[in-house]
């Protein structure tokens, strides 16, 4: 889940940073993605706004989400009996492509749409296809990265080659 989470950071949504991870029986990464512009539209140039689904200023007739960009984004053949953890419960539509990729488990964190037309559709098709699905249960309040505490930072470019020499 906290790769879910890492990937979602590279949302340029302002308000909603959904990322995914999808693995397979090994707990092996084949796919992360995250809710972002398709491939050729810049960020920039396309609108972030809320507003009605079928609004042209509106985000949602252009973003792709994480759920979408994993599975696209696969380092492997397929998603057979795989896992996807991710930040948000999925919509029907991402339902959709978890159900033909063949996704055994989804595990989310979040189900804050769970009264909307389009998550309770999304659970119909999971219960309909067999897809287990449960939300994630964290043993760990944060995960923090600080990138100044690593060894590497705090080793000179240098030290490597002195002491090869």
């Amino acid at each position: 889940m906290a790769v879910a989470f890492l990937s979602a950071q590279r949302s340029k949504d302002p308000r909603t940073q959904v990322g995914a991870c999808i693995v397979n029986n090994d707990n092996k990464i084949i796919g992360i993605g995250y809710n972002g512009m398709p491939k050729g539209c810049d960020d920039d140039e396309f609108p972030w706004k809320k507003g009605p689904h079928s609004s042209l200023d509106s985000k949602y007739l252009y973003v792709c989400h994480a759920e979408v960009n994993a599975v696209l984004n696969k380092n492997s053949s397929d998603c057979k009996d795989c896992t996807m953890y991710v930040a948000l419960f999925p919509c029907n539509e991402c339902a959709k492509i978890i159900i033909q990729s063949s996704i055994k488990t989804v595990i989310y964190m979040s189900d804050k749409y769970a009264d909307k037309v389009q998550t309770i559709a999304a659970k119909k098709m999971f219960d309909a296809a067999g897809i287990k699905y449960r939300q994630y249960i964290s043993k760990h309040k944060k995960i923090e990265i600080d990138f100044d505490d690593t060894d590497y930072m705090n080793q000179s470019l240098e030290s490597p080659m002195k002491e090869n020499a």
